[in-house]
């Protein structure tokens, strides 16, 4: 998860109160009451503040702000580190695997956090599907989690698993979570501030409004540098831009192109353009089904024949959304996993590329029976025309623009395209009431979780059930390759695993990986000294796999301005409304969809 477990996919009230600028002089990291505060603007909506629910980026983000894992990504190269743990080992069957938990992480309420902690975090998760319910994959293969003694976790294999050393799961207090009821509904927003052990602490929360954090003093590894971050909610990207603009915020991620130019040349501003983590995909509905076998949603079933598929996506011009709609801060799509993670990264072949054709397109249709009536509108053997609905973010404007190249697309096939922009795509897209949507994640450096969203473990167990699925697709050649990866242990034999497993979802046709989008964010240079980018060398702010960014930021101070070529970062909101803006989207506690570019 931070999938950044990533497409299973960025809102806007303004603070009162602000203190006003004076013309000419730089905004302060100042709240008026000599309080720094870092404000980041966001345009995606948390779905839930319970780490057990929580699967849009923003929120992974919040929590890997909050909580420890109990290792880490170095944020030079995205190497495995410590973090809870301080070392680890297994067994030479690879079935035991025996962290030493630190001596030295303290809850925020005072107590010591102990391997029992960590233990109970992952029983929970290995006995109420509830809290499966995000990260779930990464216990399945569990068989006993023990802590002998607070600093040792053990924990028992069912077989050989390959991400021992990335488990993606925050861990939480177990006096605190103990208590807990319902964990399908407990979304950990009512009392504040929130317990945690991490860089920072949840003082307060309002739905598409803001989250604001205070520094952990008592963070193991030091505490950030700022008095408060603050993640505050912008529905209307132009809206965040021009709020960086007049310094009432420090940092705005994803950025359109035009408003990338547009800052360029703004004073005290700089842009960052770095290779992104994500992919922008088109998803089909495969049918959306449950995993007691029944069928629900209301998907076209012409888009059950892969012939169908299969000439859509012959008709997507890659290389025209890449120059036309990224305007080139992007790299055509290919296989699932980004290019910036090159172990992993796979290509068609060229015998097996689906590649713009929109003659071979029509020939695949005419063949398959699906011709054109009088009218010149494609129909199936039953009559019905191929109308189709697609899941469009309404925050996002590269879901808008890559809509209308469809709708022309897929027009001159004789095919029609309803593109469906809402606020909220979740409801739907749980429902299964839809017949393509845009779709994107965020990757982390181990890929298991963006793979295991896809795999027939993850359906709801029924209809009315929340599951870990991005798209309902359940192929069982797919799900016999993600189990072999998983228990590979060899780094070249599991990355082999993970590229036939890109082929095999690439060839089922459900999933169309159009673009990998750069990370294009600004922040102001006299609100920021400096700040971590990840990778180091020429990575992103915004969404890292760990909390670098903002417990590194360095305010400047008066009158003083970053180096221009220093690593992207920033500081600092104005006045009492100082608050880090932030987007809520795509996963809700029941996977919602946010934006494509906002999911873990």
């Amino acid at each position: 998860m931070a999938p950044h477990r990533s497409f299973r996919l960025l809102l806007a009230s303004a603070i009162a109160a602000t203190t006003p600028l004076t013309v000419g002089q730089p905004a302060q990291a100042d709240d008026g009451d000599g309080k720094s505060v870092l404000t980041v603007a966001v345009s995606q909506s948390v779905d839930s503040l319970s780490p057990f629910l929580a699967q849009r980026l923003v929120s992974t983000s919040i929590h890997r702000l909050t909580y420890e894992y109990l290792t880490n990504y170095d944020a030079k190269d995205a190497r495995t580190i410590p973090g809870l743990a301080t070392a680890w080992k297994s067994s030479p069957d690879k079935l035991t695997w025996t962290y030493t938990i630190r001596d030295n992480s303290k809850w925020s309420d005072g107590k010591q956090a102990t391997a029992e902690d960590a233990a109970w975090t992952f029983n929970k998760m290995m006995t109420d599907e509830n809290a499966a319910t995000a990260n779930g994959s990464f216990t399945a293969n569990f068989a006993k989690v023990t802590a002998p003694d607070p600093k040792t976790l053990v924990i028992t294999l069912k077989k050989p698993q390959a991400t021992m050393t990335a488990l993606d799961v925050p861990i939480v207090p177990k006096h605190i979570w103990e208590k807990v009821g319902d964990f399908s509904k407990y979304n950990n927003d009512k009392r504040f501030p929130i317990v945690g052990n991490g860089p920072f602490i949840i003082t307060d929360y309002k739905v598409d409004q803001y989250v604001k954090l205070k520094p952990n003093k008592d963070f193991w590894r030091g505490a950030p540098k700022f008095d408060e971050l603050v993640l505050r909610y912008y529905k209307d990207g132009d809206a965040a831009v021009a709020a960086l603009r007049k310094g009432e915020v420090s940092f705005v991620p994803n950025l359109t192109p035009a408003q990338a130019a547009s800052l360029k040349s703004a004073e005290n501003i700089k842009v960052n353009d770095a290779p992104g983590r994500r992919f922008f995909a088109l998803a089909t509905n495969p049918g959306a089904r449950s995993k007691d076998g029944k069928k629900f949603g209301s998907g076209h079933p012409a888009l059950l024949d892969p012939a169908v598929r299969k000439a859509l996506f012959h008709a997507v011009d890659r290389k025209t959304i890449v120059d036309k709609v990224f305007q080139g801060h992007a790299v055509e799509g290919e296989g699932y996993i980004p290019p910036r993670f090159d172990t992993y990264f796979w290509k068609p072949e060229d015998t097996q590329k689906i590649a713009y054709d929109p003659a071979k397109a029509e020939q695949i249709l005419e063949q398959a029976g699906y011709k054109r009536n009088s009218s010149g509108k494609r129909v199936g053997k039953d009559g019905r025309p191929l109308d189709f609905r697609i899941l469009c973010h309404a925050t996002d404007p590269n879901d808008k623009a890559v809509g209308k190249y469809l709708q022309e697309w897929w027009g001159r096939l004789g095919i029609g395209l309803k593109v469906d922009c809402l606020d909220n795509v979740s409801d739907p897209w749980l429902k299964g009431d839809y017949d393509l949507a845009f779709d994107g994640w965020s990757v982390n450096p181990d890929p298991d979780f963006v793979l295991s969203i896809h795999t027939c473990a993850a359906l709801p167990a029924t209809p009315k059930d929340t599951g870990a699925t991005d798209n309902f697709i359940c192929d069982k050649r797919y799900d016999e390759l993600y189990a072999k990866q998983a228990v590979e242990y060899d780094t070249a034999k599991r990355a082999d695993l993970v590229k036939q497993l890109q082929s095999r979802l690439y060839d089922t046709g459900y999933m169309n990986v159009m673009a990998y989008p750069n990370a294009v964010e600004a922040y102001r240079t006299d609100h920021i000294k400096s700040i971590t980018t990840m990778p180091a060398d020429g990575g992103n702010i915004y969404g890292q796999d760990g909390y670098w960014s903002w417990w590194s930021a360095e305010p400047a101070t008066n009158g003083e301005s970053s180096d221009s070529g220093s690593s992207t970062g920033m500081w600092i909101g104005i006045g009492s409304a100082a608050v880090v803006l932030l987007a809520v989207g795509v996963w809700t506690a029941a996977r919602r969809r946010s934006t494509a570019d906002d999911r873990e």
